[in-house]
């Protein structure tokens, strides 16, 4: 797979997941990757990136709760 930046190769390993909302931050670790060699630019498979999105709207699901 190529960097669509800087057309370097990008290979599969596990990296960090961050992420700044408006109140909190945060970060996940192992998440499998594409990572590029040559800039270091991340591409998450769709099946990672629904998981993501499904934790971070129970987060903010529960986060409302305790600001209530």
């Amino acid at each position: 797979m190529k960097c669509l930046y800087c057309k370097g190769e990008m290979e599969k390993e596990n990296t960090t997941y961050t992420i700044d909302r408006e109140g909190y931050h945060l970060f996940i670790e192992d998440v499998p990757a594409y990572v590029c060699k040559q800039c270091g630019e991340k591409h998450f498979p769709e099946e990672e990136v629904e998981k993501i999105q499904r934790l971070i709207q129970r987060l903010e699901e529960d986060l409302s709760e305790v600001r209530s």
